[in-house]
């Protein structure tokens, strides 16, 4: 502080009350100069003989400060038409529905001293602007909404804004419901209750006026039983359907055939290698719950997996990341183990529980190999950024690998890193494939009828595409393209 010296004497005294000045004067300042905002006003949905003016104020009022509302004529006198207090921030008078907007002015006033002024031109609402107002049901959906469309005729001034008013039976006011955008010529109502009784009217803003629609009166929403926008998916389901079951029939009579998977032809050879090694089989299916259908694929192949170690006597773990996972688990090694003869092999612990959290689960995993190194490691199920780390580990400690997910981002880590793999609906056969039933095998041909028809039917269209695009659109091969592409559309 050695400053302080230097501001003895006159300067000094000088310097200290101009900075003591400054700081009274910056404590007791006003936050802003007081001003009224946003003067507007329109008249009343509905109601078009009563106008309502909104209006805000900033910054603070002085003391005795009020407002002065007045209707300025035509000839530039002004009509006075409420003074009210410094609370006030709307109000409501009479219109008249001939004119196009109304001139108003509203006035702070602190006893004789004008505060703030400003003017608008309230919109006066015209009956029977807008035409050809529908509202309705909205076909085909779930309930709870409506369908509201209008139609805009020449209207004086430039829209600038569209507003969709609603009010329910015995409500007694009109709500709005949604403010859309100028060019929309239709708007749907969603979140309502079925049942009820509502009625719409629709608002259009210009330049120079506002205009109403006349009513729509007691519309209400019910949720229909079929979509019929989606009867095209309908009739593809019911042919691929069909398949299935001609398939499923004629599985008795001649046996099926099905291409050879590598991956699951090395599951015995996996088990069998364990079994020679005196090590265990690690089988991990994924991190998702029993809601992920890969889960569940991976809990079938591990039957098969858990049939082999039983009858190899070959030691079995099954680390899983879900409790209902572990539950399903369990029940299907004892029913494996129990098939083969072998109950008294199996115990709960061979099935267990390790933790919900992603990377604590593949840390304890890891943990797993490098301790026990099993001899053969399989990952049948939904992965994420733990399948690179599984299998880098297993690799690591020697294990033969048999991985099979249907994520795309994580296959290219399990190609890389694994013996085998089995690549997306090959999980989904693997069932079909391991037991050799023939019904089940059956089934998939049936699904393989459907893949064939929307090969086919991509080919034909980029057909029909192409031939349109030659022949400059039109005509009867623009007609069957559209219809070709509507038969494939989810909304038909």
């Amino acid at each position: 502080m050695s400053f302080l010296p230097h501001l003895s004497g006159r300067f000094g005294r000088v310097l200290v009350i101009s900075l003591l000045l400054a700081v009274a004067t910056i404590a007791t300042a006003e936050p802003g100069i007081p001003a009224i905002t946003g003067f507007s006003g329109e008249t009343i949905p509905g109601i078009v003989t009563e106008m309502s003016l909104k209006w805000g104020f900033t910054g603070t009022a002085p003391e005795g400060m009020a407002f002065r509302l007045e209707r300025l004529l035509p000839d530039g006198q002004a009509v006075s038409l409420a003074t009210l207090d410094t609370s006030a921030r709307s109000y409501k008078t009479d219109a008249d529905p001939g004119q196009m907007s109304i001139p108003y002015r509203l006035t702070a006033l602190a006893g004789d001293s004008i505060v703030s002024v400003a003017e608008t031109k309230a919109l006066v609402v015209h009956i029977s602007g807008i035409v050809q107002v529908e509202a309705r049901d909205t076909p085909y959906d779930g309930g709870r909404q409506i369908d509201v469309s209008w139609k805009l005729p020449a209207l004086t001034g430039q829209v600038q804004g569209i507003s969709v008013y609603r009010t329910a039976k015995d409500e007694g006011k009109w709500t709005l419901a949604e403010s859309v955008n100028p060019t929309a010529t239709s708007f749907t109502d969603m979140g309502l209750e079925d049942g009820i009784l509502y009625s719409y009217m629709v608002r259009v803003h210009t330049t120079d006026a506002a205009y109403d629609s006349r009513p729509v009166m007691n519309v209400t929403s019910h949720a229909a039983w079929f979509d019929m926008h989606k009867i095209n998916l309908l009739v593809i389901a019911v042919i691929v359907l069909a398949a299935v079951i001609w398939y499923v029939l004629r599985a008795g009579k001649k046996e099926i055939y099905i291409r050879r998977i590598a991956g699951l032809q090395a599951v015995e050879e996996a088990v069998g290698r364990a079994t020679e090694m005196g090590r265990s089989v690690l089988f991990i299916p994924g991190i998702s719950d029993l809601d992920d259908v890969q889960t569940i694929a991976g809990l079938t192949i591990l039957g098969a997996v858990a049939k082999l170690t039983a009858q190899y006597e070959t030691r079995l773990d099954v680390p899983v990341a879900r409790s209902l996972v572990m539950s399903n688990g369990r029940e299907v090694v004892k029913e494996s183990y129990l098939s083969v003869g072998r109950p008294d092999f199996y115990h709960d612990e061979i099935v267990h529980y390790v933790t919900d959290e992603q990377f604590g689960y593949v840390a304890a995993v890891d943990g797993i190999m490098v301790r026990e190194k099993p001899a053969a490691c399989f990952y049948m199920g939904a992965f994420f950024a733990e399948s690179l780390i599984l299998a880098e580990t297993g690799n690591s400690v020697g294990a033969i690998q048999i991985a099979g997910t249907a994520m795309p981002t994580q296959l290219p880590f399990f190609v890389a890193a694994c013996d085998y793999t089995l690549i997306g609906e090959e999980l989904f056969a693997a069932s079909a494939y391991l037991s050799k039933d023939q019904r089940s095998i059956a089934s998939l041909r049936g699904q393989d009828v459907g893949k064939l028809l929307a090969m086919g039917s991509i080919v034909f269209g980029a057909a029909i595409t192409t031939v349109v695009s030659l022949a400059g659109g039109g005509g009867f091969w623009s007609r069957l393209a559209e219809g070709f592409l509507r038969l494939f559309a989810l909304n038909y």
